[in-house]
Formats: structure tokens, sequence, C-alpha cells
């Protein structure tokens, strides 16, 4: 509700004015009355008023002097809206009271809806002015928070930070000694929430961020970073999270930060200490204290990953299973300090990973996928699901070396065989014997060979036999029979049936057919 003071030295005008103005706002305006303008000026002194409605001749203090003590008092654009009442014969008079921020005039007898115009005017032109300021003073407020938390992530993210002493100015509220925390939340299948996401979680956790933490701010990788008094409003945290079974929600906290110049390590600290709950997947609050000390570590298994990559491609999976249990040293997960295991994950990918693709290409689109986030182990929530994940991509790579292996030796194999096929295709030749030949069983040989050229070795062979008769026929005067004999076929019967079947004539019309075609030949040379 506005404040308005009528200062009139007259009663009933006073009075009128009220009433006039009480009826039409019932609730719009708290009035006050002045008789004059020191009356007024008192009032406004003990309360400031929005709207002054005011006589120009007045005894005591004028409207004009009035004017002028407002105008002293107040500040560029801080005083209140004037609008003066005046009679015919000093109208000229009260315009020189522009200067003084005068919204309207009233000449006297006054008109209810001049009145009210100019009120609803007015009444809109402070409505408009408080949203503005409103305005600016929420972009300045956006400006210091985005400012402040541009200088705190600097002190996070970069070292020897220098703050100037309005910077310093700046981050006064912040006080110390506080702890740190950063927070992410996963999902099961190991993506993130955005950050804004999670403080939206956290507040309907438990309430405002802000009657909590002392900062809330955003790191370049996305996580959460929040700073608070005590160690208790994360852990309260915490135990809200367990208790909505939210086990995405992980944070991390730091030890006391005492200063400026603590703030990067202690951000780091925090941020090792969410990592922590890599190992225990039943845990999603880590105080840095309780991993600093005490961890342990092993030299890197430099032999055990030569063995790892040796055995790839082989029958070994078994072995292969329990070499990976050794490298990791699962035994003693828990009491392993991160470092080890960020070594032992970046050398299986540099020694192993790396290396079958170097020698055997890229894989299939799956294994390909697979390797991409195994590649990093903090794509998983915890390290179960990251070392299920790494034995899964052993597994598949170790089938797809054997297959690769296996098709080179079948590729030679088959090579082999036909190079016997086409060195013995005259004499009684059978899929036994040419199986017998490159050592390979019988069934599967039929199949692989099959596979390798596309079509079953008996026709192959007859293509073969076909393919040799048809060079003896065209350049050579023997007999059909000797052709068949020659070419491993067991009678000229066969032959003759074998020829039409695969050339669609007969042996005779295929050399009648080859000697024409010679003649010709010839005639055209000679021409």
């Amino acid at each position: 509700m506005k404040r308005l003071i009528i200062v009139d030295d007259e009663k009933n005008i006073r009075q009128g004015l009220r009433a006039m103005i009480e009826r039409e706002f019932p609730s719009g305006y708290t009035i006050e009355t002045a008789g004059n303008g020191a009356e007024a000026l008192e009032l406004f002194q003990r309360e400031r008023a929005d709207i002054i409605i005011t006589d120009i001749r007045m005894p005591v203090m004028d409207g004009m002097k009035l004017l002028e003590h407002l105008s002293t008092g107040s500040g560029a654009g801080e005083g209140p809206a004037v609008v003066i009442l005046s009679g015919y014969d000093d109208f000229e008079y009260a315009k020189s009271a522009i200067k003084y921020r005068v919204k309207d005039y009233l000449l006297k007898p006054i008109r209810r809806d001049e009145l009210f115009d100019i009120l609803e005017r007015i009444d809109k032109e402070l409505k408009n002015q408080e949203q503005s300021e409103l305005k600016l003073e929420q972009e300045a407020e956006k400006f210091r928070k985005e400012l402040r938390s541009t200088r705190l992530r600097a002190l996070l993210m970069q070292k020897d930070v220098q703050l100037e002493r309005e910077e310093q100015e700046a981050l006064k509220d912040l006080a110390f000694p506080f702890t740190l925390g950063v927070l992410n939340y996963y999902y099961s299948d190991g993506s993130r929430m955005k950050p804004e996401e999670v403080e939206g979680l956290i507040e309907r956790l438990n309430g405002p961020l802000k009657s909590m933490f002392m900062e809330t701010l955003t790191d370049w990788d996305g996580k959460l970073v929040l700073i608070g008094r005590h160690k208790q409003s994360f852990e309260e945290l915490s135990k809200q999270a367990e208790a909505r079974e939210l086990r995405g929600l992980l944070i991390g906290i730091s030890s006391e930060c005492q200063s400026f110049d603590d703030i990067r390590s202690c951000y780091l600290e925090a941020c090792r200490a969410m990592q922590y709950t890599f190992l225990y997947p039943q845990s999603n609050y880590i105080d840095f204290e309780e991993v600093r000390e005490g961890r342990l570590s092993f030299p890197a298994p430099e032999e055990e990953l030569r063995k790892l990559l040796n055995m790839l491609g082989t029958e070994r999976e078994k072995e292969m299973k329990s070499l990976l249990a050794v490298i990791f040293q699962t035994e003693h997960l828990k009491l392993l300090d991160l470092s080890y295991l960020e070594t032992v994950g970046r050398k299986i990918n540099e020694r192993v990973l790396d290396e079958v693709f170097r020698v055997h290409g890229e894989a299939s689109v799956e294994v390909l996928k697979l390797y991409r986030t195994v590649g990093n182990m903090y794509n998983y929530r915890h390290f179960h699901d990251y070392y299920r994940a790494l034995e899964h991509l052993l597994i598949d790579l170790n089938e797809y070396i054997m297959g690769v292996r296996s098709a080179h030796t079948e590729h030679a194999d088959m090579k082999e065989a036909l190079a016997y096929i086409e060195a013995n295709y005259f004499r009684p030749l059978n899929m036994a014997m040419v199986s017998n030949h490159v050592s390979l069983n019988y069934s599967y040989f039929s199949e692989a060979f099959k596979a390798y050229t596309g079509e079953s070795f008996v026709l192959y062979l007859k293509k073969v036999r076909i393919h040799h008769a048809k060079r003896l026929l065209a350049g050579s005067r023997c007999k059909l029979a000797g052709v068949s004999e020659a070419v491993g076929f067991e009678s000229g019967k066969q032959f003759a049936r074998v020829f039409k079947e695969l050339e669609g004539i007969s042996p005779g019309e295929y050399r009648a057919k080859s000697l024409m075609e010679g003649y010709f030949a010839r005639d055209d040379q000679e021409l």
C-alpha cells in the first residue's frame, strides 16, 4: 500500500480529497494530511511518502518552499511524486515548479476524473520504476554472484592465484575455517546428472542450499562445489540421500580450509575423496581425512601385463581372469591407494589394449565402443562395474584374436588344398584325399572348402577338369576318349555328360566351334 500526504491550508479541501481517494481506491493508499508545508515536511521526514498532493499558497511554509526542501533532501530519482493544487491566478507561478520534478497540476475546483487519472498514471509509473529497480538489482546481484563464482573457480582450478584487495572484499563473507565438498550424481549406466539438476535434487532433500552452505558453484568438469561451515552439513546431506535410497549421489569433502591459499588444495582433496567412492559401492560419502594415509600400493605389474597380452587369442580364458585379479590386487581392493589402480588402468590401455589394436587392426563396432568406455575407469560408478566391463572386453578380444588366427590358418589350408587339386586333377581324386593332404577333419574341410570357394568340392573339381579339357579340345587332335582320360574322368560317357552340363554343348561341338573360330581368325590375319 502506497503512502500519500495531502497538503492544503483549507480543511474542507484536505478532507474532500481524502474521501474521494479512499472511496475510489479503498485499499490503495495510506493517507495523511497536513495544513501547511512545515507539517508535511515533518510527516515526510518521519516516514517517507510515495506521493504528495500540495497546494501552492499556504501559511508558515508554502508549497514551493516544501518542494525545495523535498528536492534538497532527496537524491536524483529518489523524491516523492508531487502533484500541485493551484488556482487560475497562480497557475503560471506553479508551472515554474517543474524543476522540482512535479508530476502534474490540478486546477481548483478539483475534478474527480482528473485526480483519479493522475493517481493511476503515477501508480503505473511507480510500478514500472519498482520493476526497473528490481530488475536492475537482480542483474547487479547476478553479476556480483557470477564475478564471485568466477574468482572462486579461479582459486579452485589455478595454482598461485593472487586476489586483489577488491576481490578479497567480494569474498569477505567466506568465514574461515570451512569445509569444501564436491558432489556428482551418477545414473546406473554411468552417465552423470547435470549440475543444476543435482542442485535441485539437494534442495528437495534438505531445503535451500543458502541455508546450509556459504557458496555454491560448478567446476569445469560439471561437478557441484559446495562450501559449508561444518562437516555436519555434508553428513546430513549424505544421510538424507541414503534415507531416500539415492545411491547415485556421491559426496567428497576436504579437510578444514583455513585461508584463501588453501582453497585449491581443499578442492583437490574433496575431488580425491569423491573418487574413493569408486572403491566402496555402499558408500556415497567420503571424508578425505579417512583416506589420506595408510593406503596400500604396489609396483606396476609389468610382467603380469606381458603375460596377459600373450594369453589373448588362446584357450586360456580361465587363467586370464585369474591373472587380471592378480594385476588389480583385488584381494586388497578396499585398502588400495587409488593411484595404483589408475596406474594399472593406464598400463592396461597402453601395454595390452592398444597393442592388440595395433597388431590386429579394428575389431567389431561393439568391441570398439566398449574399448572407448573402458579406457577411463572413472566412466563407471564403481570399480566392480569397470572390472566387469574390462573382463568382458578382454574375453571379446580373446575370441576376436582366435577368430583372426583361425581364419588365417584356414586361408592357408584352403590355398594348399586348391594347389593340390590343380596338381592332381587328372588322377582319381576325392575329398578325403585332399582333406588328408591338408590334415583337416573331413566334415570340417567340407564346410571350410565351401565357405572359401563358394562351391562344393565335387563341383569345383568338375570345373577344374573341364577347364583343362577345353584347352586340350581346342589345341590338339587328341580323340575325345583321350581327352576324357587325360583330365581324370572315369569314362567318355561321364565326360560328355559333365561337359554339356557345365558348357551347354557337347565336347565335339565345342571342338568344332573352336576350330571354326581359329580358321576365321587366321583369315582375318591374312587379310
